[in-house]
């Protein structure tokens, strides 16, 4: 089985990060992957978007032209991406920075308001982990009883204290019902 799964918005949203974790989600699944970053010249405010590829072989190229899932932050992500998604396949959108309904219906669409949840959680930079809690549940595409193991990899050691936050974020999206 193979996942191809798109993360966009902003700089500065978390996009690369949200990529990253599934990457790592997926290393220690032992699957192979694939995590391919792309920002804009701006970073902070400009585009971001990450590529990952979750495969039971090895995968031949990162570039991920027709997602099977497509997490977005915003407007232009979404307007961008939202036609490469196979049909059967699977958008998140922020809601709460995106105004407008996927048009498509031959995909499984996934409104969450992170931005909002996060805000009013005392979480304001993790809506984007919000979100992947909510495609882990979706998709079942990794185990989430593997998040610990997952933030021990990919937060410093000096940002310990961040971990916490990031599984609440996680734990918000998984549990999530809307």
């Amino acid at each position: 089985m193979t996942s191809q799964i798109i993360f966009a918005g902003f700089g500065g949203q978390g996009i690369l990060f949200s990529g990253k974790f599934l990457a790592y989600n997926g290393l220690i699944a032992g699957k192979h992957l694939s995590w391919l970053p792309s920002y804009g010249p701006e970073m902070r405010g400009g585009t971001a978007n990450c590529s990952v590829i979750l495969s039971d072989t090895p995968v031949g190229s990162p570039i991920v032209t027709y997602p099977d899932m497509l997490v977005v932050m915003n407007n232009p992500s979404l307007d961008k991406y939202e036609d490469a998604v196979v049909p059967g396949g699977k958008i998140f959108v922020d809601s709460s920075l995106i105004e407008r309904k996927v048009k498509r219906t031959d995909v499984d669409v996934f409104y969450v308001p992170a931005t909002s949840m996060a805000a009013e959680n005392g979480l304001d930079t993790l809506a984007n982990m919000i979100l992947v809690g909510k495609l882990i549940r979706e998709s079942g595409i990794v185990d989430f009883t593997s998040v610990d193991a997952v933030l021990d990899k990919i937060v410093s050691a000096k940002r310990a204290e961040l971990k916490a936050f990031n599984k609440q974020a996680l734990q918000m999206g998984y549990h999530y019902e809307g």
